[in-house]
């Protein structure tokens, strides 16, 4: 019998674990997003709104699932990445038509919350439409870039093919993000869009600040990757 370590498509071990941690921040990013929250005073430099800081509950935890989506393309393949990120997509689209339901159904006489139920859950379609698409564009070209860039040039520099997968990925999911949950390409959806210096302003701190922290938890990405290495069967 060969003691050879298995190729990266057979690999198992930890991926169930980390696809579960995967999906569960997902969904809880997409109820997270349906709150803008500002920080700061206003100041606006020649029509360009520089503060407030403006961004969403969902900021969170959403960067949070791009290093585990390394950590999937890293360590298992593009395969299982794409598999983790269609599992997310189904799961998401299940929750938001849920809420829809849910939403439309009618409310007992008894219970008072219709309208706040449905001022923020009934808003979730829409931020979920916006994060499907977004979330779709973003993790499939950040495991493409990340598993591109480890092909031509090998396993080294491990920490630029994080940064630079990131970058690209969370600019496309960003930009798509933005302009469908609070943006004019959403309002068919339901909800108006905010006035585009604010919305300029969220697209720049969402992609700004997702990007920063995975280079801040960049060391924590690679106790990670290794961590789950070391406990993949050989």
């Amino acid at each position: 019998m060969s003691s050879a370590t298995p190729p990266v498509a057979q690999r198992r071990g930890n991926y169930d674990l980390v696809l579960a941690a995967f999906v569960g921040m997902l969904l809880i990013s997409n109820i997270g997003a349906t709150k803008l929250i500002a920080f700061g005073p206003h100041v606006e430099v020649s029509g360009l709104q520089l503060l407030p800081i403006v961004t969403d509950g969902g900021a969170i935890l959403f960067p949070l699932t791009y290093i585990l989506g390394d950590v999937l393309a890293e360590v298992y393949g593009l395969r299982r990445a794409h598999r983790a990120i269609i599992t997310g997509f189904v799961l998401a689209a299940v929750m938001s038509l849920t809420f829809l339901v849910v939403d439309a159904a009618p409310p007992d006489a008894g219970w008072p919350n219709q309208d706040a139920w449905h001022a923020v859950l009934g808003f979730v379609p829409r931020i979920v439409v916006a994060s499907l698409l977004g979330y779709l564009c973003g993790q499939l070209l950040n495991a493409l870039v990340l598993v591109r860039i480890k092909q031509r040039w090998g396993t080294g520099h491990l920490w630029v093919r994080l940064i630079t997968s990131t970058v690209v990925g969370e600019f496309a999911d960003t930009l798509v993000f933005c302009m469908i949950a609070f943006g004019p390409l959403g309002n068919v959806l339901g909800g108006e869009s905010v006035d585009w210096p604010t919305l300029i302003n969220y697209t720049a701190v969402g992609w700004l600040y997702k990007t920063g922290v995975e280079v801040v938890f960049l060391p924590v990405t690679y106790r990670v990757i290794a961590w789950v290495k070391r406990r993949e069967p050989a």
